[in-house]
């Protein structure tokens, strides 16, 4: 054993020395900067939009790690706010305290399909706060069938960017999508909130497309369509430990709208609940030709508490039968496991895999699935589907 009380050499020396010296200096050259101090105002009541953009562009060119700090009150971002990059520093982290309250009047930022946008950003991490969309008004014009309203815009939009990470982070009312992530790699959200009424129309929890690598984790989603919705180009997706309900279930897709299409691959969603939602775990394609494909999916452990469509795969979608009546979905489906699949069912027919005459789906796996309706086992329906059932397995295959 050595002796503890040995004198290190020279070089060891050197090495502890330029190793404290890096760690000081680094300590010593990190900035925090508080958006108050930009300008931004706490009452509510002051648009802090140019205060916000200030504080990121300060940041954003420093060479050294910095803290965008935001502490507590409510701060209006009144207009589209775009944190632009690439940055020279690649670790932004952003701590907010507070609340970031978007305009009342839905029109500000309603038609330009953002609200807090960062774009070609790498190393940026948001942790805490509330983001409140201010949606309600936007989702009483379209549940009005008014036609002058507004697509409305999406709380929080990453694309292009990299090496993401979002924590303990809740997202309220959005106009339309509350989060997504376009384009990216390297994401991680964790411990994420959403919270929108049932009935609010088109305001998925968080969307993702043309990424890779995004893990998603112990989140709870509530909203008025999906609490997760997968799109094309997604791919080595994680989805651990999320409860959804109310809202449309976890979905990939809906896929297949244009003819060329990057496809969906590489997808787990283990460990969650959906709870008296429109569906539970969902692939949906427009019917009508393509060639985008989903593969190498894998859904497990999933519990149904009162789930209208608890496992169903649509590739026959065609809203309001416009571009798509009489075609057949070209999006070919292959590679997909339900695996402890448990619950009750809000219909008859729990297990619905409604696939493509053209491009038939090929290697659906059920393991271990137990769906009943009203107390009684309840029923499987499969039209162009092709796979086996491992294990006990109620309803029962229809392969």
């Amino acid at each position: 054993m050595a002796n503890p009380t040995q004198k290190l050499c020279p070089s060891s020396l050197l090495i502890l020395t330029i190793i404290c010296s890096l760690l000081n200096s680094t300590t010593a050259e990190s900035a925090t900067y508080n958006v108050v101090n930009f300008g931004a105002k706490s009452n509510g009541q002051k648009d802090s939009t140019n205060a916000f953009l200030s504080v990121w562009s300060k940041a954003c060119a420093s060479a050294t790690p910095s803290m965008i700090y935001v502490p507590q009150g409510r701060f209006i971002i009144g207009n589209v706010a775009t944190f632009r990059g690439p940055c020279t520093s690649k670790a932004i982290s952003i701590k907010i305290d507070g609340t970031l309250v978007a305009p009342s009047d839905y029109h500000a930022v309603g038609n330009t399909g953002y609200w807090l946008h960062f774009d070609r950003v790498i190393g940026v991490s948001i942790s805490g706060g509330v983001l409140d969309g201010k949606g309600t008004a936007l989702w009483g014009c379209k549940n009005s069938a008014q036609s002058t309203c507004p697509t409305g815009a999406t709380t929080l939009t990453f694309s292009n960017s990299q090496n993401i990470v979002i924590s303990g982070l809740t997202s309220i009312n959005s106009q339309m999508f509350h989060i997504v992530f376009n384009g990216c790699r390297n994401v991680k959200a964790q411990g994420l909130t959403v919270v929108a009424d049932g009935n609010s129309p088109n305001t998925d929890g968080i969307h993702v497309q043309m990424s890779s690598h995004v893990t998603i984790l112990s989140s709870k989603i509530r909203t008025g369509d999906d609490c997760i919705s997968i799109g094309p180009g997604t791919s080595n997706l994680w989805i651990e430990n999320v409860a959804c309900g109310p809202g449309h279930g976890i979905s990939i897709g809906s896929l297949g709208k244009d003819l060329k299409e990057a496809g969906v691959q590489n997808v787990t969603v283990k460990t969650v609940t959906f709870t008296g939602t429109q569906n539970g775990v969902r692939i949906k394609s427009w019917g009508k030709p393509s060639n985008g494909f989903v593969k190498d999916v894998l859904f497990q452990n999933a519990i149904m508490v009162n789930v209208q469509n608890p496992v169903v795969i649509d590739q026959n979608y065609c809203p309001g039968n416009k571009n798509c009546p009489g075609q057949a979905s070209g999006v070919k489906i292959s590679g997909v496991t339900y695996q402890d699949i448990h619950g009750t069912s809000a219909t008859q027919v729990a297990v619905k895999f409604d696939c493509s005459s053209r491009y038939p789906c090929r290697g659906i796996m059920l393991k271990d699935v137990k769906l009943t309706y009203q107390n009684q086992v309840a029923q499987a329906s499969c039209n162009n589907a092709g796979g086996a059932a491992l294990g006990s397995v109620q309803p029962e295959g229809c392969f």
